[in-house]
């Protein structure tokens, strides 16, 4: 059981080539499902927490520091796993430390703000507009790319982001027409696109602080937020709510709370493996026709009746993001396949 990546690249490529094409397809089948399986159920289990009516619980900042805490005794559980057994398992070593805590705080600050405002978008609206209401993360990508690393983008790449936007306005006014948009929801949302975009560029800063390390960050990045939403759970008084709860000794509660942080880790662990077992690419279409199905079994799970035009908001972001990540796709390739300016001149040179 590999939880880090620390082999040898070239050789996972030649182990790749030498295994049938049958055994190679099986593999890729199985872990594509296993993605498909953790996200929709952890979607699907966070409303449950969320917003049942059977539960009536309305502690989001609770729930979502408990899947912290979660996250964080896994990492260490299985950091101490692996230093007993080193042969049967592949992990980091962690061990806090101060210094580094704190040089992942920033970041640790925007970890919470996107893991809080998808499970606060996530109660106020649907599952079934869930999709809808974050989709403006590509939007923000470009956006911020631009603001902050100076990235131009190609005018392609632009007309995708014009048809999310698109797609996301339809959705919000088909909400609306249906009655059953929640304003609040969806500022969430998009609160929690711009997170999103922000974490994934303040990662690749603070990767060196951790040695590279994704599973060294993520523990730090869940003890920073354990910390940081302790006197969020005391200001917004969700303590006091938590202790008037009448299923607060049920063993269900509990089972399905700490269910929720497993597959909050899992999540991390089958994104990883997917984008080993295929490419980045082949992640980004599989996350788009994984929201697709989402969607699909949302509606039909809660019995809902959609307009054509609200279908066709769907349509318009899930194939807005396909084409995005299909034209930066092919625009690195492209820039892959150019020769270098060096290599220009040898080749005028005659070496």
């Amino acid at each position: 059981m590999a939880l880090m990546g620390a082999s040898d690249p070239s050789g996972e490529a030649e182990a790749g080539k030498e295994k049938p094409f049958l055994l190679r397809a099986l593999q890729i089948t199985l872990v594509v499902s296993l993605y498909w399986v953790t996200s929709i159920s952890m979607v699907f289990l966070n409303k449950y927490l969320l917003d049942s009516p059977s539960l009536q619980l309305d502690t989001p900042i609770f729930v979502t520091f408990y899947q912290c805490l979660v996250t964080t005794l896994l990492c260490k559980s299985l950091s101490m796993l692996a230093a007993c057994c080193p042969g049967a398992m592949d992990f980091p070593a962690l061990r806090l430390d101060l210094r580094v805590a704190r040089s992942v705080l920033p970041l640790s600050v925007v970890f919470i703000g996107m893991i809080t405002f998808n499970n606060l978008c996530l109660k106020y609206v649907g599952v079934a507009f869930y999709n809808v209401g974050r989709s403006l993360t590509t939007v923000f990508n470009v956006l911020l790319s631009y603001l902050l690393l100076k990235q131009t983008t190609s005018f392609y790449a632009l007309l995708t982001c014009g048809i999310i936007i698109g797609g996301f306005w339809l959705g919000v006014d088909q909400e609306g027409a249906e009655g059953t948009l929640s304003w609040t929801g969806t500022l969430f949302g998009v609160l929690a696109s711009l997170c999103v975009s922000l974490n994934a560029i303040y990662t690749k800063k603070v990767l060196p602080a951790v040695d590279g390390s994704i599973w060294r960050l993520t523990f730090y990045n869940n003890v920073n937020a354990c910390v940081l939403f302790l006197p969020l759970l005391l200001l917004l008084g969700e303590l006091q709510t938590l202790r008037d709860f009448s299923q607060l000794g049920s063993t269900h509660f509990w089972g399905m709370m700490t269910l929720g942080g497993l597959f909050g880790f899992a999540i991390g662990y089958v994104t990883g493996l997917q984008i080993k077992f295929t490419s980045p690419l082949t992640h980004n279409v599989s996350g788009t026709a994984k929201a697709c199905a989402q969607t699909v079994l949302a509606v039909l799970y809660y019995e809902e009746t959609k307009s054509f035009l609200w279908w066709t908001s769907n349509m318009m972001v899930l194939g807005g993001s396909s084409a995005y990540t299909w034209v930066r796709g092919w625009e690195m390739k492209k820039i892959q396949e150019e020769p270098s300016p060096k290599e220009d001149e040898r080749s005028s040179m005659g070496v």
